[in-house]
């Protein structure tokens, strides 16, 4: 429900709030998988060597995916598998890359994976180092938040991943994540996935971009557009567009180059001119001034609740939960004073 402070709005701070909150019952039942945040234990088998030494981008590898439900009831599902990405798709990035899960849609009914078929896995990046594993949990730390702040953002589900080389005798445990599919997200908000070489910003539902701007700024993560996409790509860098016909939003995904993550191998955007990517740069438009004290007041509202996410996040050690609600703890401080708004948010607009 709305926080009681924001349901005695009227007039454009109302449809402001209105168009960024999350609705009741946002995850379809079609998409169960979504719908828990309960970690699941599930299998891999697969020929792991070969995936990570070929590191396909369009043959898939064959193997299998098994999980047993809360009920006790097992499940073994035919799967093909290839890595997929860009940056940590690259063996200079990442020893284990990421992974695009293909499933039989046929085998899933009666699962937690019903509905799905394809699948983006994030993975730990490197196998021999736990350090890695961690980063996993802080990336899927900002899928929830954004969730905490909008419907109009990817699902995630956290899944701890036994890997078993079929070409090897090797097996590990890794946490992972799988990110609700595109197609289906803009199933569930009733959307059409807005292809585009490029949009402005007119076009885009103002109060969401600026919520999403805000959110960014909260991880500190420079590494998007929500309104352009690498050169000869087309729209946009970490996020996709959708629309209704009449407007649209784009919807970011991919953080780990982010100061909330803070990945080893994440670099700071050279356009910024810093030395950290824990640096926060706030990319809001001057135009969007006039949404930032209720946006401001709408995340205030919600910090309890991420908070909350932080301290239930049990596979997440000590060090790191400390780094993690510091930094956050940051963000909240520094917009709930006054000249820290003016001086770090309105001087900084674009």
């Amino acid at each position: 429900m709305y926080p009681k402070q924001l349901l005695c709005l009227t007039g454009p701070v109302a449809v402001l709030f209105l168009s960024i909150s999350p609705l009741l019952g946002a995850q379809s039942a079609e998409q169960p998988l979504f719908s828990n945040d309960s970690v699941l234990d599930v299998s891999i088998e697969a020929p792991l060597t070969s995936l990570m030494k070929i590191r396909p981008d369009d043959e898939y590898l064959e193997g299998t995916f098994s999980y047993t439900d809360e009920s006790g009831l097992p499940h073994t599902f035919d799967l093909k598998l290839r890595t997929r990405g860009k940056f940590r798709r690259q063996k200079s990035t990442c020893l284990f890359a990421p992974i695009r899960l293909n499933f039989k849609t046929s085998q899933l009914d009666d699962s937690d994976f019903a509905g799905q078929d394809k699948l983006k896995l994030v993975t730990h990046c490197h196998t021999g180092r736990e350090s890695y594993e961690q980063l996993v949990l802080r990336e899927y730390l900002t899928y929830r938040i954004l969730q905490v702040l909008t419907d109009h953002s990817f699902g995630a589900r956290l899944m701890r991943i036994t890997y078993i080389n079929s070409e090897e005798d090797e097996r590990f445990t890794r946490y992972g994540f799988v990110i609700e599919d595109e197609d289906d997200i803009g199933k569930r908000l009733g959307l059409e996935r807005l292809v585009s070489s490029g949009l402005k910003y007119s076009e885009l539902d103002a109060a969401h971009t600026n919520m999403v701007i805000m959110f960014q700024y909260m991880i500190g993560n420079t590494d998007f557009s929500l309104i352009r996409g690498p050169i000869e790509n087309e729209c946009c860098h970490n996020a996709i567009p959708f629309s209704n016909g009449e407007i649209a939003r784009s919807i970011p995904y991919d953080f780990d180059h982010s100061g909330l993550v803070d990945a080893p191998y994440a670099k700071p955007n050279p356009q910024f001119k810093t030395r950290s990517v824990r640096t926060r740069v706030y990319r809001g438009l001057c135009g969007y001034n006039e949404f930032l004290p209720d946006s401001l007041a709408y995340m205030i509202s919600k910090k309890d609740e991420i908070m909350r996410l932080v301290d239930d996040l049990s596979a997440l050690d000590d060090r790191n939960r400390k780094e993690v609600t510091s930094y956050l703890n940051e963000f909240f401080a520094d917009i709930s004073d006054p000249k820290s708004v003016e001086n770090k948010l309105i001087k900084k607009c674009s």
